[in-house]
């Protein structure tokens, strides 16, 4: 019965997506308002566990928005909006860290927000995530630390994660291996 009723639920959250997109493609800003609520949430974590810089993450997850709504005539409305719109965060997220790890900037320790406010350690099912995963993230390689953000936050499938990023499936699976080898010795255990 509970598979059932999820099932039913995921069906009413996929009519009202669909129905907000309609509308926001037809200019009504309430349903933009409304994707931006709805998403807003995911983007900023996303952005931010990837980045390691609240500010940066902030304005990656405004501008994937805006380009989200802009391109949104094109968007295919028998799709999820979601994972189309978080592939626009990651990929504009890992964009952010590789260009400014190229021009040389290390972000200093203390400019690191390990402790973000508590409504921002939410994973992508709305559960809260511990303080200690959270830290032990910050502290990963951008390449572990993005397979795991995308395969466990955001929902990704190391097919998906892989197609992605552009490098092979046996990539992924070595960086999600390691990084979460990594977070198995950083995480404090009850």
């Amino acid at each position: 019965m509970p598979r059932l009723l999820a099932a039913g639920i995921d069906e009413l959250s996929r009519r009202r997506e669909r129905g907000l997109i309609r509308k926001a493609q037809a200019g009504s800003e309430q349903a933009i308002e409304e994707l931006f609520r709805l998403y807003w949430p995911v983007a900023f974590r996303a952005a931010s566990y990837i980045t390691r810089d609240a500010a940066a993450a902030e304005d990656i997850a405004q501008e994937s928005f805006l380009a989200a709504i802009r391109n949104l005539d094109r968007f295919d409305r028998s799709r999820p909006f979601g994972p189309w719109f978080k592939r626009l965060v990651a990929n504009r997220a890992i964009d952010w860290t590789r260009a400014r790890k190229l021009r040389g900037y290390e972000l200093e320790e203390d400019a690191i927000d390990h402790a973000p406010r508590r409504s921002e350690h939410v994973d992508g099912g709305g559960r809260e995530l511990p303080e200690d995963l959270t830290a032990a993230l910050a502290l990963l390689p951008l390449d572990q630390r993005t397979a795991v953000v995308l395969r466990y936050l955001l929902e990704y499938t190391p097919g998906e994660i892989a197609e992605l990023l552009g490098v092979p499936r046996g990539t992924i699976n070595s960086r999600l291996r390691r990084g979460l080898d990594a977070l198995e010795g950083e995480v404090v255990r009850p």
